[in-house]
């Protein structure tokens, strides 16, 4: 299995600090409002390469963390004349909601920043005795790059181009630092703003210092992967090794993931180009299974752009799925051939898994792999019928159910009732059928789809589906 590494820009072969286990850190969201679909991506994106893991036999340890205290937090409290605390939790549940309609497992451990201030102020006194931060006259605590030699090495950016370019834009209240690109670690509070006792003053971390006490905490001072959307790779991951890597002494990550950045119809997403979309209102619209699937279908260090017409496109490629994995249930329901599973069968079928993991296998190649699961898709639809062996359908079924759900993708489709009133139009159809009365059953059939339904007719009988 080969991973592109974003500190050495290359794809390297994985190889785990710990035969068969993977210890793995994923930054998650800041919990102010309901996660948008930029949010989305690194979530999805990397419950998938969890699950392409155990797939393989590894035992993960997956920890990813919720930033409840931040400025947006304590704005929006503000705004609503409530604690941000009420405001934390709030989103944290809304989160855990979206989440679980992309299907996403659960981490090994959600960890709260407001409950690691300990471990952050333990980390932040080790890093001033052992003069990599220092405590301004305010009690504003930060972090001196100058003390760490490889700072830049995950950006790949030049310390020296950076003290340069932060002198030039250096703002109002940084006064306190000894260098331009010296970052955070402790602040004083502000009027009004929650707060906790530190050595130094009363006051709140840092963002920076909150993900490496986290990991430390439940993955060691060493981990296998740590990652995120593209847009953290500096300052914040930057900074994260350096404050990590000078407190524990030694390599924080020995892989580092970065997400592609996401579009909406070829531009930035930005509430003032009215084009940002949460989550929560997609679901309105579509499954968001839907979602998940449009997500997978570009390599996620790819950038991908989100439109209306690749979303219905991402719908008709999951639907085709589907289809083939119900009528794959409705022939193993129904076969009555016995004979042995044929060697060829098995085989065409094994060939297509060997070039789906091969795809995943190569830096987590969703894409290809879907292409791969539709290729099954092409030889159920095209090699069984009624006479093909139930040993044969329940195969193909339960390998093409299987690569889907280490995607993430539900094969199950949730039985939907229909109202009283189209229930009763597919009976009147079919009566009408029996009675051989064909113009008033097109009838009823056109009716019907202008609602929405689709009819197919089968030798289990009559069946539908929404458009």
């Amino acid at each position: 299995m080969k991973i592109y590494n974003t500190l050495s820009r290359q794809k390297e072969e994985f190889v785990s600090l710990e035969p068969g286990k993977v210890r793995m850190y994923v930054c998650g969201p800041t919990v102010y409002n309901y996660i948008h679909i930029g949010n989305a991506r690194p979530i999805i994106v990397f419950d998938t390469v969890r699950r392409y893991f155990e797939y393989k036999g590894y035992e993960v340890n997956f920890v990813s963390n919720f930033t409840d205290i931040d400025d947006k937090i304590i704005k929006k409290a503000i705004e609503e004349g409530v604690d941000a605390d009420t405001i934390s939790k709030r989103y944290i549940e809304e989160c855990k909601k979206d989440m679980e309609g992309l299907n996403v497992k659960p981490a090994t451990r959600s960890p709260l920043a407001t409950e690691e201030i300990c471990g952050m102020l333990e980390m932040i006194q080790k890093l001033i005795a052992s003069g990599h931060a220092y405590a301004a006259e305010d009690g504003t605590v930060y972090f001196r790059t100058s003390s760490f030699e490889e700072y830049g090495k995950l950006s790949h950016k030049n310390l020296d181009d950076l003290q340069s370019g932060f002198r030039e834009i250096k703002v109002t209240g940084e006064d306190g630092k000894e260098d331009p690109t010296d970052f955070v670690l402790w602040k004083p509070k502000k009027e009004g703003e929650p707060f906790w006792e530190s050595p130094w003053c009363e006051g709140r971390p840092g963002w920076h210092i909150e993900c490496s006490v986290m990991s430390r905490k439940y993955l060691g001072d060493q981990i296998d992967i740590h990652a995120g959307g593209e847009d953290l790779i500096f300052p914040h991951h930057e900074n994260e090794i350096a404050q990590s890597e000078a407190a524990n002494g030694k390599e924080f990550a020995k892989y580092w993931m970065h997400n592609g950045f996401l579009n909406i119809d070829n531009k930035k997403m930005s509430k003032s180009l009215g084009n940002f979309f949460t989550v929560r209102e997609i679901s309105e619209k579509y499954d968001l299974q839907v979602l998940r699937f449009f997500m997978l279908s570009a390599h996620y260090r790819s950038p991908i752009n989100f439109s209306a017409e690749l979303m219905e496109s991402s719908k008709n490629g999951l639907d085709r799925i589907l289809t083939a994995v119900g009528k794959l249930k409705d022939l193993e329901a129904s076969a009555k051939t016995e004979k042995l599973l044929d060697r060829e069968d098995k085989n065409a079928v094994q060939e297509l898994v060997s070039k789906y993991e091969a795809a995943m296998d190569d830096d987590f190649n969703t894409a290809d792999a879907i292409s791969a699961i539709f290729e099954l898709v092409k030889l159920s639809n095209s090699n069984t019928d009624e006479s093909s062996s139930k040993e044969f359908v329940t195969y193909l079924k339960e390998t093409i159910v299987r690569l889907c759900d280490v995607l993430g993708i539900i094969t199950e489709k949730e039985e939907e009732i229909l109202d009283d009133e189209i229930e009763a139009m597919i009976a009147g159809r079919q009566q009408a059928r029996k009675d051989k009365n064909f113009a008033l059953a097109d009838e009823i059939r056109g009716k019907l789809l202008e609602k929405g339904i689709v009819l197919e007719d089968t030798r289990e009988g009559v069946k539908w589906k929404r458009i």
